[in-house]
């Protein structure tokens, strides 16, 4: 006996379609409201930008049939994806499924372990305070521009080490913004219109060259500079460095060298290009999603003041009077909850796309083989189904209690395959920015608008500013001299140290804060392929900070893009 064929139910197309411009408006004028709406109309619905069809799935269940089960039939491609395969090459983000894919991503995974990101906590938490501690009090500051300026430049000790000179960081950090514009503008025009020898075809090809060189300066670096640090005697009593590493990696590079020194060490190394792509890659996505999270995060804070309570309170529990360590991360686990809260509300992505292998069926409906399939980790964060009254900032839904029955809808970071290679970096980034800032100002005070979602490729906030301070100095001048404990504005780590005793390890030269301030830590990662989907930066101002070498990391003055970057699904 025969199985009798299944009839496809019929696809509904979304409403309000446009000639020639189908639902390309509502994409483009309210993209966030436009893609959760779609969720009554079905679990998989068409809709059409310009004359061509696409499939939007908004059941998750089916979301994960196409990441997890089906995905052979699902492929990592798109108009979007080949746009940016020109800029990222074969990087994780855009190489094609296959054993490509799978070797480079073996290669590039034991860079991403819990224990091989442990040995860069320290590097990070460094950098990030150096520059936190370059803030001036009361100051007005850009938020998103902060938050962006943090994490690439953690990122970047991260990944190349503490030892990369000067001007090249202060390259890489002036170069990526303007990159990921180009990028992006390649990715929204009719694919013959990239290819005209128009002025910003030229430019934004001249600086993609220009940052391959750069990176092949760093990964050229790596092979001159010392390939392990003087060995540390366990014993040691007086050794800073032993107490708060954390978990060790067989594989760790040294302690100098940066995470992608794994791969330049790798028993099957990458060629030269590859190297590059990784790299370009995996930089693409230090570059805003990071910081999107942290925006919206700081914004929560400010307007609960119970979570910043809870949050001030558990850091002041795990460090006391002394400043942060990696090992107190495992300790923070409100803070873990206060991110993922910030993930889950603001995307950071909110849409993705695959491209069908072949006819395939989804939910009962037919999707033709070439066809775009579009699913939404926004759409999925905010299902009133799996996470009641979404609009609302509820960290503790993630709380132990609570959080097995949302997780089956929290996509943020994909899944299957080609899930985030990132995310255990992506989680302790997060709370070390977070804890730096909490740790540092015991006042944050929003001094903008409300701000506004705006769906590029994260959902990034329209505006922000806020001013952070002291409770006992909220009247203070801008122009009010540093606290004594603080360092010059954009002083190295090693500065850091110096001037208070702030370094790995090692205890503040004094327990209290003059002028009556907050004690060092007296305030409030989680814990994979890199890649990105889209964007589109506008311009601002840069703020900076000067390196110890005396080179302007992101001078203050110099007028940058807007960072651009990949949604955390296959990324950071």
């Amino acid at each position: 006996m025969t199985t009798p064929p299944v009839i496809p139910v019929p696809t509904p197309t979304a409403p309000g379609a446009l000639p020639l411009l189908g639902h390309a408006h509502r994409l483009a004028r309210d993209p966030l409201p436009f893609i959760t709406s779609l969720r009554r109309h079905g679990g998989v619905v068409r809709i059409r930008i310009g004359p061509t069809d696409a499939y939007v799935v908004t059941d998750p269940e089916l979301t994960r049939r196409v990441l997890v089960t089906d995905a052979g039939h699902y492929a990592k491609g798109g108009r979007i994806i080949d746009a940016l395969r020109v800029f990222f090459g074969d990087g994780l983000a855009t190489v094609a499924d296959g054993d490509t894919h799978l070797r480079n991503r073996r290669l590039v995974q034991p860079m991403f372990n819990k224990a091989h990101v442990a040995t860069r906590g320290s590097a990070m938490i460094d950098q990030v305070r150096a520059m936190v501690e370059g803030w001036r009090e009361n100051e007005k500051r850009d938020v998103f521009a902060d938050m962006n300026d943090l994490t690439l430049a953690a990122f970047l000790v991260a990944l190349f080490g503490t030892d990369l000179p000067g001007h090249l960081r202060a390259e890489f950090t002036a170069l990526m913004p303007v990159i990921m514009k180009g990028a992006i503008r390649q990715t929204v025009l009719p694919s013959w219109a990239t290819r005209l020898p128009l002025p910003a075809n030229r430019a934004h090809a001249e600086r993609v060259a220009r940052l391959r060189e750069l990176v092949d300066r760093a990964i050229d670096h790596h092979g001159t500079s010392p390939s392990s640090a003087p060995p540390d005697d366990p014993d040691d009593p007086d050794d800073p460095d032993d107490a708060d590493t954390g978990p060790t990696c067989p594989h760790a590079p040294p302690a100098q060298g940066g995470l992608f020194a794994a791969l330049l060490t790798a028993d099957r190394p990458l060629t030269r290009r590859h190297l590059q792509d990784e790299a370009i890659t995996l930089l693409t996505g230090a570059i805003e999603t990071t910081g999107t999270t942290l925006a919206w995060t700081l914004y929560e804070i400010s307007r609960h003041p119970d979570v910043e309570r809870r949050l001030r309170t558990e850091l002041a529990d795990a460090c006391g009077d002394r400043p942060l360590r990696p090992t107190d991360l495992e300790n923070l686990p409100y803070a873990r909850q206060v991110l993922q809260e910030a993930i889950r509300k603001y995307g950071p992505a909110w849409m993705v796309t695959r491209t069908a292998t072949r006819d395939v069926e989804l939910g009962g409906h037919r999707i033709p083989e070439g066809a775009d399939v579009i699913w939404s980790p926004y759409l999925h964060q905010h299902d009133p189904a799996h996470f009641p009254a979404p609009d609302v900032f509820d960290p503790d839904r993630w709380a132990p209690h609570r959080a097995p029955a949302a997780r089956g809808s929290f996509l943020a970071f994909g899944d299957g395959r080609r899930k985030c290679i990132g995310e255990n970096f992506a989680r302790t980034e997060l709370q070390i920015v977070l804890a730096v800032i909490l740790q540092r100002w015991s006042r944050i005070e929003l001094v903008s608008r409300a701000p506004r979602p705006q769906a590029v490729v994260t959902v990034r906030p329209d505006t922000m500013s806020m001013r952070y301070g002291h409770r006992d100095t909220a009247t203070a001048s801008v122009d009010d001299p540093p606290r004594s404990w603080a360092v010059p504005r954009g002083a190295s780590p090693q500065a850091v140290r110096e001037r208070g005793g702030l370094g790995r390890g090692r205890e503040p030269s004094t327990g209290a804060v003059s002028g009556g301030g907050a004690p060092a830590c007296r305030a409030g990662v989680f814990g994979g392929d890199q890649g990105g989907e889209q964007t589109q930066p506008l311009f601002r101002e840069g703020t900076g900070f000067r390196g110890a070498d005396g080179h302007v990391e992101s001078g203050s003055g110099v007028v940058q893009p807007e960072r651009g970057g990949d949604g955390f699904e296959d990324g950071r």
